[in-house]
């Protein structure tokens, strides 16, 4: 039977191609079955619902009759999410990096019936262009190949198949050591832009991960030029065209090397990193911009990523009306008609916006070049932004999706639960136990936690970077308000990565279960891509849930995962910038224990040391007599203390709050 499939799906992704005239199957076996049955080929579409490209190339093609009849002439054509779906896209995508092309999304790979890839690409235009062939092009000679030069098809299939699996087998390395960690360090700031912050050259991505690298190890070593590289791009960043300033939030990345062009899309896991280097570099400076952005953030995510239910939406397109960033741009006029000539001049001034506009299609609001600007200023300016978002959202707004990701939702919870009770900010902590308790209330059933959940459907089971990033919101929220719930579900998700993930020959973690869909390989990568490596994250929550509940042989599962991934990490640096603060955590996090009757402003004061460095336990009414526990709890004051420790270091009783902070401060240096 030929028809579209996806009108049945939930992802918003798919459903945007439901009424192509393409005969799009979703992932399955049914999709398998009908190429075996047919003898066809498979054409597999990796895309996602923010992804500019993926759109350009479905108006092109996927919504022209005579490109979609020659894919349902010549192949079995299967859509996928690639949000949805991370490891369908990590397996194919790392079978295009082996034909040596450079990966990105659109992905369009070309399989066998038994979903073998034999050859791929990204974004094809419909008709050859500046050296891409046509798609309708390409489509023939693949199908033409696959027809008549089966022994070609074979070896490429064959070799391709070789490849990721040994790319999908670790090599482990010798244990990486604060000394190799400092080297790391002190390498990177040749790599830096002095002048714009970020990695050298264009595009710009944040780079989260190497940027909280270089904060800890600063802060170990009381570097302040390796603190100020995070400050630099932060800064820059936070005035840039990448950051939305009239609405919060940032987007994905900027095309230009100086953060002013931005791809528009934002997602949620971006501003979830983002959020924690914020409260960071506000604790650092005190630059009020740091605090403002963050909180203007959060605003962002009430007013538009959260849904019924309190969890967080996936991203918001890059597109509206047809255009890559329509509602976001602005021209003169139209900011003149809002704020009125004065102000707009005023505003104008800040803002980068000429009559001839900044960008293609008008003004990209960003002060790049606005210097520093007084408190009298920014106070007037403040209205005036307020009255133009008012303004924009009566725009066509770019399209949400609305899929709940169990490891994005993670991110985000533990950033809101780590910054807020870091900040002081109450709100966020409620904000991330209010998410929290969605995603475990909806997407775990039978013990197990889902990966996505889009209206009535769950894609079950959960992947290792969904367990490891909720078992870190179940930490952070633990430590934020000391209730034992969520550290109750962050040790399950963690006992379910053990017994369902574990790779025995490396000791990491596959990023597919073992009961999950069957693939042509089982993914198990050690580099970060968008969002932190799963084994790094895992290996940083087994670190800290051992200090909180003295499970030591929590600390040696991370420890035989770090051993897993270390070749790779010491290889290529800039691709485990996770693993390398995973191995921060390990060799100096601050363990400390808050124990009598001021427990609760002990407690509330070990919350203001930075959370990369530290752990924070209450000890309760349950503590097992003859436990090290017990123990603390013996020895301190009539009052209370709390107990810091580094390593195999601890220090004296700390009775008074004020102290905790120069107390952990002299552990970790």
């Amino acid at each position: 039977m030929s028809e579209n499939r996806l009108s049945r799906e939930t992802s918003p992704y798919l459903l945007q191609h439901k009424d192509n005239p393409v005969h799009w199957w979703p992932w399955g076996p049914e999709a398998f079955a009908e190429a075996k049955a047919t003898g066809k080929p498979i054409l597999l579409s990796v895309g996602y619902a923010a992804c500019h490209w993926c759109h350009v190339m479905a108006h092109e093609s996927f919504e022209n009759a005579d490109v979609a009849g020659l894919m349902n002439a010549l192949f079995v054509n299967i859509k996928v999410d690639r949000e949805e779906r991370p490891d369908v896209d990590q397996i194919y995508m790392s079978a295009l990096q082996q034909l040596g092309q450079s990966g990105g999304w659109p992905l369009t790979m070309f399989l066998d019936p038994e979903g073998q890839p034999f050859w791929g690409g990204t974004y094809f235009p419909p008709a050859a262009s500046y050296g891409r062939p046509g798609f309708t092009d390409v489509l023939r000679q693949v199908s033409t190949v696959f027809t008549e030069s089966k022994d070609k098809v074979e070896k490429n299939t064959a070799t391709i198949l070789a490849r990721l699996k040994k790319a999908a087998a670790p090599v482990a390395g010798a244990a990486i050591g604060r000394d190799d960690l400092n080297d790391a360090a002190a390498r990177l700031p040749a790599m830096f832009d002095p002048v714009h912050g970020g990695l050298k050259g264009a595009p710009k991505f944040p780079q989260s991960g190497l940027l909280e690298f270089l904060w800890r190890v600063g802060t170990r070593r009381k570097d302040d030029q390796l603190k100020a590289i995070v400050s630099l791009t932060l800064n820059r960043m936070c005035e840039g065209g990448i950051y939305d300033h009239l609405g919060g939030g940032f987007a994905r990345y900027s095309v230009d090397e100086i953060w002013f062009v931005p791809h528009f899309e934002k997602m949620l896991y971006d501003n979830a990193l983002l959020m924690e280097l914020l409260a960071l570099a506000y604790s650092d400076t005190r630059d009020a911009l740091f605090l403002t952005r963050a909180r203007e953030t959060v605003g962002w995510l009430k007013r538009e990523m959260l849904t019924s239910d309190g969890a967080f939406a996936a991203s918001l397109d890059a597109d509206s009306e047809g255009h890559e960033g329509r509602f976001y741009v602005w021209s003169e006029a139209e900011i003149a008609a809002v704020l009125g000539a004065e102000d707009a001049a005023f505003f104008n001034r800040f803002y980068d916006v000429t009559r001839a506009g900044n960008w293609e299609v008008g003004n990209i609001l960003n002060r790049t070049e606005a210097g520093v600007v007084s408190a009298e200023d920014e106070a007037r300016l403040v209205p005036l932004r307020e009255k133009l978002l008012l303004a924009r959202e009566k725009r066509v707004r770019p399209g949400r999706d609305d899929k709940v990701l169990a490891d994005w939702n993670g991110l985000m919870i533990a950033a809101l639960a780590r910054a807020g009770g870091f900040l002081g900010e109450a709100e966020w902590v409620a904000l991330a136990q209010r998410a929290f308790d969605a995603v475990v209330t909806h997407m775990v059933v039978d013990g197990r936690l889902a990966h996505s959940w889009c209206g009535s459907k769950i894609v079950l089971p959960g992947l290792a970077c969904d367990l490891a990033a909720m078992a870190r919101a179940g930490i952070a929220l633990h430590e934020a308000t000391g209730a034992p719930e969520p550290l109750a579900h962050a040790a399950r998700f963690l006992e379910v990565l053990e017994t369902h993930h574990r790779d025995p020959e490396t000791g990491a973690y596959f990023l597919t279960a073992d009961d999950g869909d069957s693939l042509i390989v089982r993914p198990l990568a050690t580099h970060d891509e968008a969002v932190p490596n799963s084994n790094a994250v895992a290996a940083d929550a087994l670190i800290r849930l051992a200090a909180l509940t003295g499970n030591d042989e929590l600390r040696a599962r991370a420890d035989r995962v770090l051993a897993g991934v270390s070749g790779a990490t010491a290889k290529n640096v800039l691709a485990h910038g996770a693993t390398l603060n995973a191995i921060d955590t390990r060799l100096g996090l601050a363990e400390i224990v808050a124990v009598g009757a001021n427990g609760a402003a002990l407690a509330t004061a070990a919350l203001k040391v930075p959370f990369p460095l530290r752990v924070v336990a209450r000890a309760g009414d349950d503590v097992p007599a003859g436990s090290v526990m017990a123990a603390r709890i013996a020895s301190a004051p009539a009052e209370g203390a709390a107990f810091v420790c580094v390593g195999e270091r601890c220090s004296l009783p700390v009775s008074d709050p004020a102290q905790i902070a120069a107390a952990v401060g002299e552990m970790i240096t």
